[in-house]
């Protein structure tokens, strides 16, 4: 699902998709806290955050994160494929993610992707 999200969000679903233009559209993701690992990533994968200082290092697993923010699964994934660039960062700004159903982007009429 996350590789699907990062081809949009870069373009390359368009025929005028060129790598060096951001050509992507806006993706909203609802629903995240129901997403699946396969194999024992649930209990096995770690993610981590450090702070720059000595001992600053924090771990926490996909089950411990999908609990207490579980968006953050899926925006670290999409970040990670998308370029490390000033590019890469204003497609990264086109990505709404959210736990629920609901979301505050009616109003723009989006349309429904299946995966």
């Amino acid at each position: 699902m996350c590789s699907r999200i990062a081809a949009i969000l870069r373009g390359k679903h368009k025929a005028s998709y060129t790598p060096h233009v951001d050509t992507g559209d806006y993706v909203i993701v609802i629903n995240c806290d129901k997403v699946v690992f396969t194999g024992n990533k649930f209990e096995d994968k770690q993610y981590q955050n450090f702070s720059g200082y000595p001992g600053g290092l924090k771990e926490e697993t996909a089950q411990d994160l999908i609990k207490r923010r579980p968006e953050v699964i899926v925006e670290r994934a999409v970040k990670g494929m998308l370029p490390k660039n000033r590019l890469g960062r204003k497609m990264y700004k086109k990505l709404f993610v959210y736990a629920g159903t609901q979301h505050p982007h009616t109003a723009q009429q989006p349309k429904e992707l299946k995966f």
